[in-house]
């Protein structure tokens, strides 16, 4: 998977990176880690880690990790996973499979897709708040999507960076499969089993992000 490269959103996570750098080992892949430039903690711990290209986005924010990390991207695919530990790296096998053998331009991981999809992870809030965006954007945007919250995502580079998204927070995983949508590419989804997080830590905030990511659609809905 030489044509590959994980793109690894890692704020604040000195606990949990160095863990899933050793569980990532066995992939034969490009890794990229984007760290905030304060963000003194967490390179500290991945020191050792000689493997991996370092990346300091310039602009705040997760989507921004994703969008700075992507544009830095050589390979002809990326796959973005993020460093908690949580989106099972047996799958990355199994989504670059996939899309290089087909004539896929992404596919998106799907923690609802049975009998192979589940969580760990999940609660009651965030599985509603999901069914609820994922509902909103297979009736207003005609998504053939069942996780849009979950942005365990592989797929061609050249073509992601055609979309220009825009959102630099978490805004980025309903933007992302939309602007896809509309842009006439191939994508399908693909069941991915959520595990607990390494730290036990989530950075979203159901109610800010979710009001965000509530606004986000909206906006693309009434201005094209």
């Amino acid at each position: 998977m030489k044509n590959l490269t994980l793109i690894i959103p890692a704020k604040f996570e000195k606990e949990s990176l160095p863990i899933f750098l050793n569980d990532i080992k066995k992939l034969d892949v490009k890794k990229k880690i984007v760290l905030d430039k304060d963000d003194n903690d967490t390179l500290e711990s991945i020191k050792k880690f000689e493997e991996v290209d370092i990346l300091f986005q310039k602009k705040p924010g997760y989507g921004s990790a994703l969008i700075e990390g992507i544009k830095k991207t050589n390979t002809k695919y990326f796959c973005i996973i993020n460093a908690d530990g949580s989106m099972n790296p047996d799958d990355v096998n199994k989504m670059h499979n996939k899309i290089s053998t087909t004539e896929l331009d992404f596919i998106f991981a799907s923690r609802y897709e049975k009998p192979l999809g589940g969580s760990d992870d999940d609660d009651i809030v965030t599985s509603f708040g999901n069914y609820f965006f994922t509902k909103l954007g297979n009736i207003f945007f005609s998504l053939k999507i069942s996780d849009i919250l979950f942005t365990y995502v592989i797929g061609d580079t050249r073509k992601f960076n055609m979309l220009n998204i825009q959102s630099p927070d978490f805004t980025f995983c309903v933007e992302f499969p939309i602007k896809a949508k509309r842009n006439g590419m191939l994508y399908e989804t693909m069941p991915s089993y959520e595990r607990s997080r390494i730290g036990g830590k989530k950075k979203v905030n159901p109610i800010v992000d979710g009001s965000l990511i509530l606004i986000k659609m909206l906006k693309m809905l009434l201005f094209k």
